[in-house]
């Protein structure tokens, strides 16, 4: 007999993830209709980016719009190349993963990034940004350890590693080839 999936709700889900709780993210990877809810701290993690940019002065209207829709390519991009390099080259006997999967719990992992909205007063910007990068991280880490069913934290942090150099690299040259101009 199988227990039902989702146990908590939206807003418990999002505390958990920011607190690195591997319970949630075990939750969110078997709830297969929190993808909307994945998708919904993505869109709003891009967001706050885009608004927190703003303490570094001259963002605009488009530039927040541009930021919230790369946040989407950068999540999309990281979890296939995650389920490629920790999927399919570095999995250990237990793994089992699908592009759902990955895609749910790394779209919850972006949840500590819902504070970089704080960064639009102009003195916290940069330590925002920097404090909740990092954060994501880490988040991200727990996330492919629980999707991945992972034992070793280490083979986490590889892969997570990789997706995540990917996913700045993809970000910068959508920046540059196609972003606002910055004043």
């Amino acid at each position: 007999m199988t227990s039902p999936v989702s146990t908590n709700s939206f807003t418990q889900r999002l505390i958990g993830a920011v607190a690195l709780d591997s319970t949630i993210y075990e939750e969110v990877e078997a709830d297969k209709s929190a993808l909307g809810q994945a998708m919904s701290v993505v869109l709003l993690s891009g967001l706050a980016a885009g608004i927190g940019s703003r303490g570094l002065g001259g963002t605009t209207v488009s530039g927040v719009a541009f930021i919230t829709i790369v946040s989407l390519i950068a999540w999309a991009a990281w979890a296939f190349v995650v389920l490629a390099v920790g999927g399919r080259l570095m999995p250990e006997k237990e793994t089992r993963v699908d592009a759902g999967e990955l895609l749910r719990t790394i779209g919850f992992a972006s949840a500590p990034g819902l504070l970089r909205v704080l960064g639009v007063m102009s003195a916290a910007t940069i330590p925002v940004f920097a404090v909740t990068a990092i954060w994501m991280l880490l988040a991200m880490i727990v996330a492919v350890r629980q999707a991945l069913d992972f034992r070793s934290t280490a083979r986490a942090v590889v892969v997570c590693a990789v997706g995540w150099l990917l996913a700045v690299a993809i970000a910068v040259f959508l920046g540059l080839f196609f972003g606002p101009a910055v004043a």
